[in-house]
């Protein structure tokens, strides 16, 4: 049972209610209500497509409402434009940062909203407002005439949080904020979430992280095709009851574990070092495991893979994969047996011009015509059966692949990768951005993958995964190692470590052993 939470409305900072919006036939939004409080962090969940962004566009003055009404502090609250809401206290920070990086930090702060004379700017009024606003976060890289272009993703996310405070945001919108953090800068941000509650900020918290919504929120507001289908205070609920409203049905254990034995080594690195990074790296996998990377963003976990799949030059060291020894191209890793999802698969895992069917079938065209010709109607027919298996939501095979939702676009990328049927996946961030939904589809592949099917004539794969995300490596993997300043360190099983120890290898304070 879902606890109901009201408030006395002279207690609310932001409502809105009966908020609707339509585009064309899809219904987006149905007499959506929600509040937040002073000293409140209300967290918003939903899967892609629940609504969340649409409501929010609506509170910034992005888009409006065609029936509903919203209050600030008790006034009448209409934004006709994002500039107006910010300048009324309603600050968005939205996952794709919005700041202009060969600006400087105090540039940043104050863009749009100058003080000016006679129609100069008063540079003087804007540094000490900048100063004013970076002294909040105590960090050392935020300095008033620092490039932004210089700084890390997470001190780039301070400065747009401080451009809210600059203007005295009254309400602070964090759209999905810890999706390309390191575990420290997610500390870091949670302790400033705890000081803007305390100072009197009402906080609007959106995230696919259920772990994180328990930890940073009061209350939770979960949508579903646009209706708010259940609101709780934190501690009264479960994740699997969020998880659960989410969907709209009980999720299945959220990190499967099947039966999976590990068998032969098919994929041996050592000592294996890039030009910049990684700087040392030995491992065995072996077909039928899981085997995690763990480590902040920079140690060189992605180029790891990257070198592994020939997208970047190997500079010494041992590969060796199944048969195969060496570096080598992608193509030819492909023919070798071994695909690569990408962590960015807009620019890289996927040619978003294309067609559902043409991203699935691009790395292996043999086989749909004679003659070396490609036929559709057999391209077709191959990514059905992976459209039907892996739930993409799609109007059918030539869809273009730009027109999907982050977690069905992951999903095409992962079709690729079983189209092509290699025996070793190396899977970097592969859930990064999506829905739970999405994720839990992602752990059960994994699962699946690595255990096989000899029934089924399904061979177990070979999976090398790089993650941030911590509990979802104790969850999925069978063994992980850390990466540190480049340098990989010995691999643990799963019950031997937790996430704190981890933690302390990837920040370099607890010596590998």
């Amino acid at each position: 049972m879902v606890e109901r939470v009201d408030f006395d409305r002279s207690a609310v900072r932001l409502e809105m209610q009966g908020i609707c919006k339509r585009f064309g036939a899809t219904v987006a939004l149905e007499d959506v209500d929600i509040k937040v409080a002073p000293r409140e962090v209300l967290a918003l969940v939903g899967e892609n497509g629940a609504g969340k962004s649409t409501l929010m566009k609506v509170l910034s003055g992005a888009v409006k409402a065609d029936a509903g009404q919203m209050w600030l502090e008790g006034v009448p609250y209409r934004p006709s434009n994002p500039l107006e809401a910010r300048r009324a206290g309603v600050a968005m920070i939205y996952q794709e940062l919005s700041l202009t990086p060969h600006l400087s930090v105090q540039e940043n702060i104050m863009l749009g909203m100058e003080p000016t004379t006679l129609g100069v700017v008063r540079w003087k009024e804007v540094r000490r407002r900048a100063i004013e606003a970076i002294e909040e976060f105590e960090n050392p890289e935020l300095t008033p005439d620092a490039r932004v272009s210089k700084l890390s993703v997470g001190s780039q996310q301070l400065v747009e949080i401080a451009r809210a405070l600059a203007i005295g945001c009254r309400v602070l919108v964090l759209d999905e904020p810890t999706s390309s953090l390191t575990q420290q800068d997610v500390e870091r941000l949670f302790e400033l979430i705890g000081r803007l509650k305390q100072q009197g900020k009402a906080v609007v918290y959106i995230s696919h992280f259920i772990e994180e919504v328990k930890c940073v929120a009061d209350r939770v507001v979960v949508l579903r095709d646009g209706k708010v289908v259940g609101s709780s205070n934190v501690a009264a609920i479960t994740t699997d009851e969020i998880i659960s409203l989410m969907v709209g049905r009980q999720v299945e254990e959220l990190y499967p574990r099947s039966s999976r034995q590990a068998g032969e080594v098919i994929l041996e690195i050592e000592d294996l070092a890039g030009v910049e990074k990684p700087e040392s790296a030995s491992l065995q996998l072996r077909r039928g495991e899981v085997l995690g990377i763990s480590g902040l963003v920079g140690a060189g976990r992605t180029e790891l893979l990257r070198s592994l799949f020939g997208l970047e030059p190997v500079r010494k060291g041992k590969i060796r994969l199944g048969v195969y020894t060496g570096p080598a191209s992608p193509v030819r890793r492909w023919v070798q047996g071994a695909g690569l999802l990408s962590e960015d698969r807009k620019e890289e895992g996927l040619a978003l011009s294309l067609s559902v069917a043409d991203n699935v079938t691009l790395s292996k065209l043999k086989g749909f015509g004679p003659l070396g010709l490609v036929l559709p109607s057999r391209q077709d027919r191959a990514t059905r059966r992976w459209i039907e298996r892996l739930g993409i939501l799609c109007l059918g095979p030539r869809q273009p692949v730009s027109s999907l939702s982050g977690g069905n676009q992951q999903r095409v990328a992962l079709a690729r990768l079983l189209q092509h049927d290699v025996d070793v996946l190396l899977l970097d961030e592969p859930t990064r951005g999506i829905d739970v939904a999405a994720k839990a589809m992602v752990y059960r592949l994994i699962d699946e993958l690595a255990s096989g099917s000899p029934a089924e004539g399904r061979a177990a794969k070979a999976i090398l995964m790089v993650s941030s995300y911590l509990p979802e490596l104790m969850g999925v993997c069978d063994r992980v190692a850390v990466m540190c300043r480049g340098r990989l360190g010995p691999t643990h099983r799963i019950a031997e470590v937790d996430e704190h120890k981890l933690m302390l290898e990837a920040t370099g304070q607890e010596a590998s052993t």
